[in-house]
């Protein structure tokens, strides 16, 4: 993420950044603080060339075939997450509970056969928070007020 904002983020002068990241890292052995570091560094980035770009962090999901790891996931997500709730600039999704919600871990059916991936239905469910979230802070605010 950071080594591609650049040329995936910055160049297109987005209102908002959906990121999705951790996973892979917290799954090829680097820590949660790794993560928390990473996503340090890459809102710097934006918000250097961009400082009117929203930042959303969407949660690491938990998935089946890394169960274990879990744990991880949840504590760079709480790192992440206590770092979105102290600058009104940044956002965060929590894209984990809802699927947690169904179980633990979560249905087969959320993902794909490699039980990492998310399904149709899981990316179903997942449209449905990050559309709220962007619609109630992007897309309402912004509509004009009746006198």
């Amino acid at each position: 993420m950071v080594y591609f904002a650049d040329c995936v983020v910055l160049q297109y002068r987005p209102r908002a950044v959906v990121l999705y990241a951790g996973d892979n890292d917290l799954d090829a052995g680097q820590s949660p603080q790794s993560v928390v570091h990473d996503f340090k560094r890459f809102v710097a980035l934006v918000e250097l060339a961009l400082p009117e770009t929203r930042i959303y962090f969407l949660s690491i999901k938990p998935n089946r075939r890394y169960w274990s790891n879990w744990p991880k996931y949840e504590l760079a997500n709480a790192r992440i997450s206590a770092i979105c709730a102290s600058d009104p600039r940044l956002g965060y999704i929590d894209g984990a509970t809802p699927l947690l919600a169904l179980g633990r871990p979560p249905p087969r059916e959320l993902y794909r056969y490699d039980q990492m991936h998310l399904s149709e239905k899981g990316y179903a469910l997942w449209t449905g928070i990050v559309r709220s979230r962007l619609q109630r802070d992007l897309v309402e605010r912004q509509a004009p007020r009746s006198p």
